[in-house]
């Protein structure tokens, strides 16, 4: 993306990233939830954060339709607009990471470039977790009733039915929630996430 303003000029915080990990006691990360609508994104993003946060992790969620009431209301879904959300996103989600806080990212994504530009964002801190579902048990679910008018082309590019949906080829973890229930797929990313964020302290180790 090509930046239009000029004359401007970083401003470096004063407190590092390393010191802000050391006093939350792990690291900072993007947990990127990709998949179908339907998938189970939302209720395992929001799921997720509860239990981290009892755990006492600095963690928060950001949603897809929440952004697109604020950040991204100005955004549609054309394959244009869904590469903006996906790039305002991730630039956001590194910020949280460059903070300190896990920041759980629960959005369809359906772009593997675009899923590719968050990764770039916020560089190994990404964490790239595919919420798999198939499109089936995804229309039999239809929280929103969004399958049953897409099918009826009330909703146009509408992923999985007139838009593709690229699935990861290479996911740090795989949550399939047709087969697993929600306390299954919580209890799955807790354990990604204490190997590989918490601090060795936290678990009893030197």
């Amino acid at each position: 993306m090509t930046t239009k303003a000029t004359n401007i000029f970083e401003v470096h915080s004063r407190v590092d990233r390393k010191t802000r990990e050391e006093r939350n006691r792990h690291k900072g990360g993007v947990l990127w939830l990709t998949g179908l609508s339907g998938a189970g994104k939302s209720t395992l993003a929001v799921e997720v954060e509860r239990a981290l946060f009892a755990q006492g992790y600095h963690v928060y969620v950001l949603d897809g339709d929440n952004l697109r009431h604020g950040l991204n209301s100005n955004l549609g879904f054309s394959h244009e607009d869904r590469t903006e959300n996906i790039r305002r996103v991730g630039e956001v989600a590194a910020l949280f990471a460059e903070a300190g806080f896990v920041c759980i990212s629960a959005f369809i994504s359906p772009y593997r470039a675009d899923r590719e530009g968050a990764r770039k964002a916020a560089g190994d801190s990404f964490h790239e977790i595919h919420v798999k579902a198939d499109l089936a048990t995804c229309e039999s679910r239809d929280p929103k009733g969004l399958y049953e008018r897409a099918r009826r082309g009330e909703i146009p590019d509408f992923t999985g039915i007139s838009a593709p949906y690229e699935e990861p080829e290479n996911p740090k973890l795989v949550v399939d929630t047709a087969s697993q229930d929600v306390t299954q797929s919580v209890a799955l990313v807790l354990d990604y996430v204490a190997r590989n964020l918490a601090f060795a302290e936290t678990t009893g180790k030197t």
